[in-house]
C-alpha cells in the first residue's frame, strides 16, 4: 500500500512538472510548431491527391471477352458449307499521311483454332478498319530560327501581310547579351485582334516578346502600313530600329549583311524625315548608326576631300564628320568650303539664324562664296592633343554593354577646340544678314519671293544664271567704267519683268548690285530720290569695299556742290562737254575726298547731265547753311560759271536765283562776276545783260583753289548739320541665337561635357589631353561638370580617377 503511494506521488510530481515544462515554453515556439504541424499536414493532403490522381489516369486494363462455344446444335446447322466471303480491298496508305490516332484500336489478332474445329465452322471476317490518313501541315512562316527578311519580301504574320522585309522573323534568336533578341517577331506569340500603333504603350527598352498582344497587333499593324504613319508611338520606331541596328553591327559573319548596308541607310533617312523631330534620342541613335556605316562604305582616301553624306544635326557631331576634320588637321590641308558648311550645320555649338534654315540653298551658295572671300583656300585646323575614338552606343537592350568601337590612331578630334567654329559662325552671320530681306519675304509670301521682290533681295551673285550673263553684258558695255540707261531698260535687261516700280524696290536694285561690285546712281541708299521707270540711271564698277561710299558728311557737301554747278551750267541750255569736263578737273582736284568718293561723284556727275536738279528742288538742302557758308558758296558758283570764258545772260539770271536761294543779295552778282575778271572794266547790268562777260581763263584756274575751300569749309558746317545723312538703320529683327548654357556651363567646360558623353569610359590621360586643349584644368573641370550634373540630376556625370566611368544615361535627361 505504501508502494502504491509512493508510485501515485511520483506520477503526480512528473506530470506536474511536464506541465510546468510545457507553460515555460514561449508562445512564439508554440506558434512555429503548430505552423510546422499545418505545412505538415497540408503536404499529406497534396501527396495524396498527386497519388490519386496518378492512379486513375491510367488506362483501364482491357477486358478479355469470353469465347462463345457452339452448341452441337449450332454445329449440324451449319453443315453445310458457306458462300465464300469478299475480301475488302485495303486502300495505300498517302506517303505523306500522319500517324494514326490514338483511338483508332486495331482489330484483336485472330485465335488459334484446331483444324476440327476449322471443318465444322467458319467465323464470318468483320470488315477491316480503313486506316485513318491526315495530311502533314505545312511550317508556319517564321518558325525555327529567326532569320533577316531581306527588303522587298512579303511574310505573313497572325494574318497580317507585313510588306517591306527588313524585320527579323522566327522563333529563336540570341542577341549579343544572351537573351532573346527584343526585335525578333516570334510569330507563335498571342496576337490581339486589335491594337492602336498611335497610343502610347511600350516601355522604355521595347521588345516583341515582352509586348502585350494588343501591342504586337500594333505594331505588326504600322508595319503592314509601310511605317510611315506620323503618330506612332515611337517606341514601335525603335523596335523595328532595333533589327537595323542587329543587321549592322551583330551580322557581320553574314557576307549578305553588307549589301544590305543602302537599303538600311536609305531607310534611315526616311524614318529621320519622319520622326527624327519627335524624338531627339531616336535622331541619335539613327545619326551614330548613319555615321558607322558611311564609314564601313567610304572608299580609301582622305574624307575632306569627299563629299559629306547628309546627317541629321543632332547633341553631337556625327564621327563621320570629325573623322574628315580630324584628317584635314593631320595633314595640314585647308579645310574645303563643303566640310566647313557640314561642321558648321551639323555642330552643336552653332545655333543658325532663321534665314539659314528657311533658304537653305541660298545661304550655302552664299556661304561657299564669302568663306573663299574670307578664308582664301580654306581654313587650316590647328592639331590639338585629344585623339579621336568612337564608342557606338547601342539603342538595342540586346546590345546593352557590348563593347563596340573605332579607334583612328592619331588623328585628332577637333570638337576640342572652339577658335574654328567661332570663325566659321561669323562668316554665317555675316551670310544670314545679306540674306534677311529675302527670308522675310520668303516667310511672308513664297510665291512673290520667285518674282521681282525676291530677284531684288536677293544679292546678285545668287541671281539665276541667265540673269547673271546679262549682268556681264551690262559690265561689258560701261564705257570708262559707267553706263548710263533708263531704269526700264535695266530691269528689261536683267529680266525682272514688268511689275510696278517703286522705292522700295530700286533701294533693293541698288544692294543687290552693290554685291556684283556695280555702282548705282541716283545713290538712293544714302537718301536720294528714287527715279521713275524712264528716268536715266548710271551705272558703275564699285569694289565691294567701297560700298558704304556716299554717306559721308563731307562728301554729301561736294555733292551738293556738284548738283548747283550742275544746274549753274544748263541755266543757258547749253550743258557742254568743256562744263562738263571743267567739273570733273574740279572732282579730281578735291583732295579731301577719298579715290572711291571722286569715282562716285564722276558717276554722280554724269547722271546728273541727264537729270539735272532744279534750284527748287535744292533750296530746302541749302536752308540750313550759316550765312558765311551760303556767302562762300555763293562765291564757288560765280568761278563756275566763269569756267567756259564767258558769263551769258542766262547764266547771270541764274546766278541771281542762286544768291537768292541763298539768302545773299542777288545785286552782288555783277560786282562778284566783274571783280574776278582778269582786269575787266565795270560793266553795267543792262550792258551785261546785252553781250554777258568775257572772262580771262588764267584767272579761272586760279579760282579752283577757292572751289575746294568752299566744299572743304562746306564739310564741316555739314558735319554739324548732317543735312542729307542717310535713313538709320532699321534694327534687325533676327538678331544671332547665342547657343543654350549646357547645365549652366561656360563654352570650354560645355564642350569638355559633350566630349564626355561621347563614351562611356575614358583613361585619364585622354581626358587630360582635352582639357588641355580647351584650356582647362582636368580636375576642377570634373568637379565644375560634376557640381551642374548634381544640381540638375541629383547624380554625378562621371566617376573614378583613371580610368574615369561617364553615366551616358543623362544624355537622354540632357537632350530633353
Amino acid at each position: 500500500m505504501a508502494k502504491r503511494s509512493s508510485r501515485g506521488g511520483a506520477g503526480l510530481w512528473l506530470f506536474l512538472g511536464a506541465l510546468a515544462l510545457i507553460l515555460s515554453v514561449p508562445k512564439e515556439v508554440w506558434i512555429g510548431l503548430s505552423m510546422l504541424g499545418l505545412l505538415g499536414w497540408i503536404g499529406y493532403l497534396v501527396i495524396r491527391f498527386l497519388v490519386t490522381q496518378a492512379n486513375t489516369a491510367k488506362p483501364p486494363t482491357p477486358q478479355v471477352p469470353e469465347r462463345h462455344e457452339p452448341t452441337l446444335a449450332e454445329i449440324i446447322a451449319k453443315r453445310s458449307p458457306p458462300a465464300p466471303a469478299r475480301t475488302p480491298a485495303i486502300p495505300a496508305i498517302p506517303a505523306q499521311s500522319a500517324r494514326p490516332s490514338p483511338t483508332d484500336v486495331p482489330p484483336p489478332l485472330p485465335q488459334a483454332r484446331s483444324q476440327e474445329a476449322e471443318e465444322f465452322y467458319a467465323v464470318p471476317a468483320s470488315p477491316p478498319t480503313r486506316p485513318s490518313s491526315h495530311p502533314l501541315p505545312e511550317l508556319p512562316s517564321g518558325f525555327g530560327e529567326g532569320r533577316w527578311v531581306p527588303r522587298g519580301e512579303h511574310v505573313r504574320v497572325a494574318d497580317v501581310d507585313l510588306v517591306g522585309g527588313m524585320i527579323y522573323v522566327g522563333s529563336r534568336l540570341k542577341a549579343p547579351t544572351g537573351a532573346v533578341d527584343p526585335c525578333l517577331i516570334n510569330s507563335h506569340l498571342a496576337v490581339a485582334k486589335s491594337g492602336d500603333y498611335r497610343q502610347r504603350q511600350m516601355g522604355y527598352w521595347p521588345s516583341y516578346a515582352e509586348a502585350s498582344p494588343n501591342e504586337r497587333r500594333a505594331y505588326l499593324s504600322w508595319l503592314s502600313e509601310g511605317r510611315s504613319h506620323p503618330d506612332c508611338d515611337i517606341g514601335y520606331v525603335f523596335l523595328f530600329f532595333y533589327g537595323l541596328e542587329r543587321r549592322v553591327i551583330v551580322d557581320t559573319h553574314d557576307p549578305a549583311a553588307k549589301a544590305d548596308w543602302p537599303a538600311i541607310t536609305s531607310e534611315l533617312r526616311r524614318l529621320l524625315a519622319i520622326y527624327g523631330d519627335k524624338s531627339n534620342s531616336f535622331k541619335r541613335y539613327a545619326g551614330e548608326l548613319l555615321s558607322w556605316i558611311e564609314l564601313g562604305q567610304a572608299s580609301s582616301g582622305q574624307l575632306y576631300d569627299q563629299p559629306i553624306p547628309d546627317f541629321p544635326r543632332t547633341y553631337e557631331l556625327p564621327l563621320y564628320v570629325r573623322l574628315a576634320l580630324g584628317q584635314a588637321s593631320l595633314a595640314r590641308a585647308p579645310l574645303p568650303a563643303h566640310l566647313a558648311l557640314a561642321w558648321l550645320r551639323l555642330s552643336p555649338e552653332t545655333h543658325l539664324r532663321t534665314a539659314a534654315t528657311r533658304c537653305p540653298a541660298e545661304f550655302e551658295r552664299l556661304f561657299v562664296q564669302r568663306y573663299r572671300e574670307v578664308m582664301g583656300a580654306g581654313l587650316v585646323l590647328p592639331k590639338n592633343r585629344t585623339k579621336l575614338k568612337f564608342t557606338y552606343q547601342a539603342a538595342s537592350s540586346g546590345m546593352r554593354g557590348a563593347d563596340i568601337s573605332m579607334t583612328f590612331g592619331d588623328t585628332p578630334d577637333v570638337t576640342a577646340l572652339t577658335a574654328p567654329i567661332k570663325k566659321l559662325a561669323e562668316i554665317a552671320n555675316q551670310c544670314t544678314d545679306e540674306l534677311g530681306a529675302y527670308s522675310r519675304l520668303v516667310g511672308k509670301d513664297p510665291v512673290a519671293a520667285g518674282g521681282l521682290d525676291g530677284l531684288l533681295l536677293l544679292p546678285a551673285s545668287l541671281w539665276p544664271a541667265a540673269t547673271q550673263t546679262r549682268l556681264r553684258g551690262l559690265t561689258d558695255q560701261m564705257r570708262e567704267g559707267r553706263l548710263s540707261l533708263s531704269l526700264r531698260k535695266l530691269l528689261d535687261t536683267l529680266g525682272a519683268g514688268k511689275g510696278p516700280i517703286n522705292r522700295d524696290r530700286v533701294r533693293a536694285l541698288a544692294r543687290a548690285l552693290e554685291g556684283a561690285e556695280i555702282g548705282f546712281e541716283p545713290h538712293v541708299l544714302a537718301g536720294a530720290r528714287a527715279p521713275g521707270e524712264t528716268d536715266t540711271v548710271v551705272l558703275f564698277a564699285q569694289p565691294m569695299t567701297d560700298a558704304l561710299v556716299g554717306t559721308a558728311a563731307h562728301y554729301q557737301t561736294a555733292a551738293l556742290t556738284l548738283q548747283l554747278a550742275s544746274a549753274m551750267a544748263q541755266a543757258d541750255g547749253d550743258f557742254n562737254e568743256r562744263e562738263i569736263a571743267h567739273l570733273r578737273t574740279e572732282i579730281d582736284a578735291w583732295s579731301h575726298l577719298t579715290p572711291a568718293e571722286r569715282l562716285r561723284l564722276h558717276a554722280h556727275l554724269q547722271w546728273l547731265t541727264g537729270s539735272p536738279p532744279t534750284l527748287a528742288g535744292m533750296k530746302k538742302k541749302l536752308e540750313p547753311l550759316p550765312v558765311s557758308a551760303r556767302e562762300a558758296l555763293a562765291a564757288s558758283m560765280v568761278a563756275l560759271a566763269q569756267s567756259d570764258g564767258f558769263v551769258s545772260p542766262e547764266e547771270v539770271k541764274f546766278l541771281e536765283k542762286v544768291y537768292k536761294a541763298l539768302g545773299v543779295e542777288p545785286k552782288r552778282v555783277f560786282s562778284d562776276v566783274h571783280a574776278v575778271g582778269a582786269g575787266g572794266a565795270p560793266v553795267s547790268t543792262a550792258q551785261a545783260e546785252k553781250q554777258g562777260f568775257r572772262l580771262d581763263t588764267a584767272r579761272i584756274a586760279a579760282l579752283q583753289e577757292d572751289t575746294a575751300r568752299v566744299s572743304e569749309l562746306l564739310s564741316k558746317i555739314f558735319v554739324e548739320e548732317a543735312v542729307a545723312a542717310p535713313p538709320p538703320v532699321a534694327a534687325d529683327p533676327d538678331p544671332a541665337p547665342e547657343a543654350p548654357a549646357l547645365l549652366g556651363l561656360d563654352e570650354s567646360h560645355a564642350a569638355l561635357l559633350r566630349l564626355l558623353l561621347s563614351r562611356p569610359e575614358w583613361t585619364r590621360a585622354e581626358l587630360a589631353d582635352a582639357a588641355a586643349d580647351l584650356d582647362l584644368m582636368l580636375d576642377g573641370a570634373l568637379e565644375q561638370i560634376n557640381d551642374a550634373a548634381f544640381d540638375a540630376f541629383d547624380e554625378p556625370l562621371c566617376e573614378g580617377d583613371d580610368p574615369v566611368s561617364v553615366n551616358t544615361g543623362l544624355l537622354e535627361k540632357i537632350e530633353a
